[in-house]
């Protein structure tokens, strides 16, 4: 198998402008294909936007949602896959034949292929419903990759789940850094007024991006989702402002053993590119202790505590 080359972009959306975010997302497109990239990985919700979502009511939701194969965007990735032999992933609001809406991932291919991904830990509104299928798909170059959402992310078992499924990447699409998260030691809010003096103070904007209020908090984790698990990942997220909060981008891609191979730190939209290797997963540490499971042990991870809550109840709870 050959090299890999992809693309991840981090860019600042505009609430509710499909339009108008395609149009920041085709150059994007351009210039991957441009650098030979086979795969470009645009954000979480970057068609649609992303936090001012929860604010709005069923009937607004289902004016911006689309029907996946058939909508306008997914034609409008596929002609772009089409014209530039790129595979593109983006995200937007699905709405499926009963009505039901999802916070889903497309990923359209040169070939006309589409696979979607609904995110299995979907929050941001109480008119959306989550995901209940992992999304896993051989490229025509050989590669496996599967799809997990911002959250999705979050719980270990996903990426474990994708891995032994055979996932050689996994696509990170995110909108998420600057978050009040509810947890003390974890992430929290950037004042906007740093984020709108960043011409003037580079500096603060860019303790931001890369403390623990971004990239700090990230590492904490991410890298461990790759390791553990052997595969790539290309993690894309929002940068600026997303309603009341301030996104950190940090667009990166990591090895199977958790390193950074490249990644952008820019408080404004940008891209980086990889040439993922395939030889890296050889012997790497997170195969080769898949390969030492004692699934007859496990049982105890598929039975349920008692205490499970609805993700959406777990990420707004903000108790003192």
């Amino acid at each position: 198998m050959k090299n890999f080359r992809v693309a991840s972009v981090q860019f600042n959306h505009l609430p509710g402008d499909k339009a108008g975010n395609l149009a920041i997302m085709r150059p994007f497109v351009e210039a991957a294909a441009g650098q030979g990239a086979e795969l470009v990985c645009f954000p979480e919700c970057c068609v649609t936007g992303y936090w001012h979502l929860r604010k709005l009511s069923s009937q607004q939701l289902a004016e911006l949602a689309e029907p996946v194969p058939d909508g306008p965007t997914t034609q409008t990735l596929l002609a772009w896959a089409a014209e530039h032999q790129i595979t593109i992933g983006a995200g937007l609001i699905e709405v499926d034949a009963a009505g039901v809406l999802y916070n889903s991932y497309v990923v359209a291919t040169p070939a006309g292929e589409v696979h979607c991904h609904r995110k299995l830990h979907c929050f941001i509104s109480e008119f959306m419903e989550s995901g209940d299928t992992y999304t896993l798909f051989d490229l025509p170059n050989g590669w496996r990759v599967a799809v997990l959402i911002c959250y999705d992310n979050n719980i270990l078992e996903n990426a474990r789940a994708c891995a032994l499924a055979g996932a050689e990447v996994i696509l990170a699409p995110h909108q998420t850094g600057g978050c009040n998260s509810g947890s003390p030691q974890a992430m929290s809010v950037i004042d906007r007024a740093v984020w709108d003096a960043r011409q003037t103070d580079p500096k603060a904007i860019e303790a931001e991006i890369t403390g623990d209020k971004g990239r700090g908090w990230l590492m904490r984790w991410l890298p461990s989702r790759a390791h553990d698990n052997g595969v790539f990942y290309v993690f894309s997220n929002g940068i600026g402002p997303d309603d009341d909060e301030v996104r950190t981008g940090n667009a990166m891609i990591l090895d199977p053993y958790g390193r950074v191979i490249v990644e952008t730190c820019k408080a404004g939209d940008d891209m980086v590119v990889a040439d993922l290797d395939p030889t890296l997963r050889d012997r790497c540490t997170g195969v080769r202790w898949m390969r030492a499971r004692r699934p007859d042990l496990y049982r105890s991870l598929a039975r349920r505590r008692g205490d499970e809550q609805d993700t959406r109840a777990v990420r707004f709870d903000h108790r003192s």
